[in-house]
């Protein structure tokens, strides 16, 4: 009787050490020191781009509309528009719509025709108010050519680069072709440039 429950107990105490001995190598993994550093912090600034582009008639320009027009005829007026962002455009178009379509704006041959031309400097306005005239001194660039209505992409303006301004002078001509069915019509046409973003790429 006395073997059994001596040899009951020795076995409850060695189970009871070997317990403890795991516990205690499990805890020990854990005591071991080592040695780490490290850096200062490296700041690193990031910040979006702004696209903002701008269109205005520079002061004393005459107002953008023309009456009586016949076949031949060209208005021409001066407006500016600039990249007022933080970015370069990677392109600006040049809406043009009419509320009340009539054969001046949907004749696309003998209709009213569109034409965009650009100075690096500012344009010299002359003649009078009733028919101005406009002189570049430098860098004059033909931008594009449509009908009246239409949308075109300017070709290489001066803004699409951030910072810089195209000194525009648009003219809207009456094709000599047009007949006694444009007689009489009008068109209240407006004019919206929209700048698209530059190509996206490494910074």
């Amino acid at each position: 009787m006395s073997a059994k429950v001596t040899s009951s107990t020795a076995r409850k105490v060695i189970g009871s050490l070997g317990v403890i001995g795991a516990a205690a190598a499990v805890a020990g993994m854990g005591t071991f020191g080592s040695f780490t550093d490290s850096t200062t912090a490296v700041n690193t600034t990031i910040s979006s781009g702004t696209v903002k582009i701008s269109a205005a008639q520079p002061a004393g320009a005459v107002a953008m509309n023309a009456s009586n027009l016949v076949p031949g005829d060209t208005m021409t007026r001066a407006i500016n528009v600039a990249n007022t962002g933080t970015t370069d455009f990677g392109s600006i178009m040049l809406q043009s719509t009419v509320a009340t379509p009539s054969v001046l704006t949907t004749d696309a041959i003998n209709g009213l025709q569109l034409a965009v031309k650009s100075c690096a400097v500012a344009w010299t306005q002359g003649g009078t108010a009733q028919a101005p005239t406009y002189t570049c001194s430098n860098g004059e660039r033909l931008l594009g050519s449509s009908r009246a209505v239409n949308n075109l992409e300017l070709t290489n303006p001066y803004s699409l680069t951030s910072g810089k301004t195209d000194y525009l002078a648009v003219s809207i001509s009456l094709p000599t072709s047009a007949d006694n069915a444009f007689q009489g019509k009008s068109a209240d046409l407006s004019l919206v440039f929209t700048a698209q973003q530059r190509t996206a790429g490494v910074r």
